[in-house]
């Protein structure tokens, strides 16, 4: 009876899953959704009646490189070789658009004890495909009985993310760690680009990053003044773009393995160096 009653309310459509469409097939109707699921049997996902995804995306299509939805990232990262080590610094705004979305955003990925990754561009895909790197450096290890190089990590990272060229991927990334070889920098990006430095700093606010940067840098920095310099710099650069700020969050790795060295926030700073400036 109860069957028969919501029928009466629903009426009788015939055959209800017709019209779902898979983004494998977007042609295809799921003949059924009993077995495992909408769209299981072909190994695929279904969508909602009447939604098609490459007529949803086309307004946010733009250029001649398939789907490149353009949205406006902000963040500013930094790393920077020195005589103890690597330097890592960040902000921890994370913006959709012109909206802050939220001032505690964190930017750095721990991998493991000697590796760490930043993350700029899209939140979404730097997250998971570094956590996708933490699980292959993971096997490595596990399968090798020593440590992946920095290198070979950052190899492993470029190569991922180059099967997805021109997919609409948004990510600017740098891989720091410490190895036999001593500390290492790679920054790798979203078309599979990999380079090897001793500076590299990221996001909208890089080019007041790289002008303090600039001005004071030099390899045989001490361990304060390497502190000094980041935090000076990523400070800046919250003060000059709009789409950085929140906290600027410092790492540093050593040859025993990373180190958080501080958590401040930028209004803080504010005070610190006005006065300094007076």
């Amino acid at each position: 009876e109860e069957d028969m009653a919501l029928l009466d309310v629903c009426g009788d459509g015939g055959d209800w899953t017709r019209g779902f469409s898979s983004f494998a097939a977007p042609t295809q109707c799921v003949s059924s959704l009993w077995a495992g699921g909408a769209g299981a049997g072909a190994g695929a996902l279904a969508v909602p009646l009447g939604l098609d995804p490459v007529t949803f995306l086309e307004p946010y299509i733009e250029g001649d490189e398939g789907v490149q939805i353009q949205l406006h990232h902000g963040t500013t990262t930094l790393a920077f070789k020195f005589q103890h080590g690597v330097m890592v610094a960040v902000d921890s705004r994370a913006s959709a658009g012109s909206y802050v979305s939220t001032q505690d955003a964190k930017k750095v990925i721990e991998i493991n004890p000697y590796l760490l990754g930043t993350m700029s561009g899209c939140a979404a895909d730097c997250m998971y495909w570094e956590r996708m790197l933490a699980k292959h450096c993971r096997i490595y290890k596990l399968r090798n009985k020593k440590r992946i190089s920095v290198s070979a990590a950052s190899k492993l990272l470029a190569n991922m993310v180059s099967e997805y060229k021109g997919m609409g991927l948004s990510m600017g990334t740098m891989i720091c760690g410490w190895d036999s070889k001593g500390p290492g920098l790679y920054y790798v990006d979203d078309n599979g680009l990999r380079l090897s430095g001793s500076m590299f700093s990221t996001g909208s606010g890089q080019s007041y990053a790289y002008g303090v940067m600039d001005s004071s840098y030099r390899s045989d920095l001490s361990i304060q003044e390497a502190y000094d310099l980041a935090q000076r710099a990523i400070y800046y650069a919250t003060h000059r773009d709009a789409y950085s700020g929140g906290t600027v969050n410092m790492y540093h790795m050593r040859e025993s393995g990373w180190i958080k060295v501080s958590q401040e926030d930028v209004g803080d700073l504010y005070h610190r160096y006005t006065a300094k400036t007076q």
